[in-house]
């Protein structure tokens, strides 16, 4: 045992198993590290996954909890830019190697080594939580804390291909699937200066798919709908977690467009290389973004002030917030308030 103060939060105790109060020994704080007080914490689907161990590496009992907002409370004796009460997020990952080439050229969303918030170690669904100083990253002053903890992850993830892929503002850009992920990418691609096509499952969400930035919404499972918009998109960002007809969806592009994966879609993608090769089109996948392209994002987000749409629970009824979330209810991202 450490002289460090025991660390609060709720955790699984097993997959799938309600979370419980657990405290425990967070160790010596790191001489890179900052030890961040817990204000907020957003609920994510990976969060479950972990809970319920759905891919295999879940170490019981577990914290769950990777978009995080709170203020430092403890500097390593290395930490550089960071200082005691500023406030800051930490997002699905909290660390990497610092020296490797990716991390070199800025990609340290990349490095081989990187460590991720919740696998292996304990979230933020709790008291306290650590991270490298250089993957906790400052909060605008512009920016609504008790919204912003879903921008760590969500956001990143769906603002990371907009830097990676170069999209442009005279771009068409299509976004799939109108969740979590999908209403921040529809707000950022309408900010970016795009015209925003909408595919969705349920037309029902047509309205709110245009307040949320949309142009056009067309639904993702209408054969016809799609073959009417075929070779009209430069960009076709896939936040779904659902198997679809991907012939039809990269035939929704133009001459050297992209589709992009940042939903875990189940099933394995069928790609005849014909459909591809003569109008140069592309397929690739991204993670979340890197610190400097999260500290972009967030700047982006306080001029636009674009914030995920939330339902705000008390963290003392996080089984509440984790069922509301599995239902299928959540509207779209749902954030623990640690005070409460």
């Amino acid at each position: 045992m450490s002289n460090a103060t025991p660390f609060t939060g709720w955790a699984a105790t097993a997959a799938g198993a309600p979370l419980e109060r657990y405290s425990y020994d967070p160790g010596a704080l790191a001489a890179d590290d900052v030890e961040v007080a817990v204000e907020y914490c957003g609920v994510c689907h990976s969060d479950q996954s972990m809970i319920d161990n759905e891919w295999g590496i879940s170490r019981y009992p577990f914290i769950p909890g990777h978009e995080v907002v709170g203020k430092v409370v403890a500097v390593g004796s290395a930490v550089q830019g960071l200082q005691a009460g500023q406030r800051v997020g930490i997002g699905w990952y909290k660390g990497s190697c610092m020296h490797c080439a990716p991390c070199m050229e800025g990609a340290h969303n990349l490095c081989g080594s990187v460590r991720p918030t919740i696998i292996g170690s304990n979230g933020g669904f709790a008291d306290r939580v650590r991270a490298h100083w250089a993957w906790a990253i400052p909060l605008p002053a512009g920016l609504d804390p008790a919204l912003a903890g879903p921008l760590f992850c969500a956001g990143s993830t769906v603002f990371n291909p907009l830097l990676a892929f170069d999209v442009k503002p005279t771009d068409r850009a299509g976004v799939v699937g109108i969740g979590g992920l999908g209403h921040l990418a529809l707000r950022f691609l309408n900010a970016w200066g795009c015209e925003v096509t909408a595919f969705t499952s349920s037309l029902a969400k047509q309205d709110e798919a245009k307040r949320l930035g949309a142009h056009k919404v067309v639904a993702s499972t209408d054969s016809a709908a799609l073959k009417a918009i075929a070779g009209t998109l430069d960009f076709l960002l896939v936040t779904a977690n659902a198997d679809l007809d991907w012939t039809a969806m990269i035939g929704t592009l133009r001459n050297r467009g992209r589709v992009n994966f940042v939903g875990v879609v189940p099933g394995a993608i069928p790609v005849h290389v014909f459909n591809l090769m003569p109008q140069q089109k592309s397929l690739s996948a991204s993670p979340v973004g890197s610190p400097a392209g999260t500290a972009k994002m967030l700047e982006f987000c306080a001029r636009h002030q674009i914030l995920p749409q939330v339902e705000v629970f008390p963290m003392s009824r996080v089984n509440e917030a984790i069922e509301h979330l599995r239902s299928g209810k959540a509207r779209y991202r749902v954030v623990l308030d640690a005070g409460a």
